[in-house]
């Protein structure tokens, strides 16, 4: 049977840690090692892993131009600092970032009826095309968590690789919504999954409804992505998101993953934060440390 394949990948990626386990691993790196990334060396790099975000209901035109002059006029003003790896907006306001933008940085869209995934899988599909056809780098989906849920993996994982495929040159983040998930065997299931069908980046949470990045989450994402590896020798990137607007917080995700999957992984290739706080209280830090 075709769901014999996905039960098949979770077999291959075994995850024996308990919640508890996870929490004391994660608690252990930090007390280990957090300090010595505590730098302003860090803090460039971070700023540079930042997915400047505007997910508004009041967002408009006007609203989201403004925003992308801000990353426009950052460019080369301050060069020891890279600017933010890309914009996030709404699928609808691609030809407006594709306009807008003179700045080096990709231009994210959320997709897929974010931010509940709750609509027909062609409309998911029909929104991805669009986005990327006006303009979008990257798409940013959730996952159907009703249908991870109800362990209806085929249908939920079909309905990914459509997606990936309607991306075309596109990259995909898929988005776990690991708020929504009870447990870090679900976290770890859903990211084995989703990379299985074609994910080039996971993400944690939408930010909207659900609690947001945590420590744990992205502990056991960093673990999936490490076996995934292993396995198959693609390098799938990370991004944190919900909540994550103090440096201090910002530091403790770099520590995580560069613990946990290497060095080569902490750049925006490969790790990305989806914030709307966080590039000021960095560029606060790193002119004043």
């Amino acid at each position: 049977m075709e769901s014999d394949k996905y039960l098949n990948a979770l077999e291959i990626h075994p995850f024996t840690l308990t919640d508890r386990d996870v929490t004391e691993k994660a608690g252990r790196i930090l007390a280990e090692k957090m300090e010595e990334n505590n730098t302003k060396e860090v803090y460039r790099k971070l700023y540079s892993c930042i997915d400047l975000t505007t997910l508004n209901t009041t967002d408009t035109r006007d609203s989201v131009w403004k925003f992308i002059e801000q990353v426009n006029a950052f460019d080369g003003s301050t060069p020891e600092v890279e600017n933010v790896a890309a914009i996030c907006v709404y699928p609808n306001f691609a030809h407006v970032a594709k306009e807008a933008l003179t700045a080096d940085v990709k231009i994210a869209c959320v997709s897929g009826g974010f931010p509940t995934s709750q609509t027909f899988a062609e409309v998911k599909v029909a929104e991805t095309a669009l986005a990327v056809a006006d303009g979008a780098d990257e798409i940013d989906v959730v996952i159907n968590v009703g249908l991870f849920l109800g362990e209806e993996y085929e249908e939920m994982c079909e309905e990914l690789s459509e997606i990936k495929e309607a991306c075309r040159h596109a990259s995909l983040k898929v988005i776990l919504e690991t708020g929504a998930l009870n447990t870090v065997q679900q976290i770890h299931n859903a990211a084995i999954l989703s990379l299985y069908s074609g994910a080039d980046f996971l993400k944690t949470s939408t930010g909207k409804g659900y609690p947001g990045a945590t420590l744990e989450a992205a502990y056991v994402m960093c673990h999936a992505i490490k076996s995934y590896y292993g396995k198959t020798g693609r390098k799938v990137g990370l991004k944190v998101s919900g909540g994550i607007s103090t440096t201090v917080d910002a530091v403790k995700y770099y520590t995580l993953v560069k613990e946990l999957l290497g060095e080569e992984w902490c750049n925006p290739t490969l790790f990305r934060i989806g914030a709307s706080r966080l590039a000021g209280n960095l560029l606060s830090e790193i002119k004043t440390t």
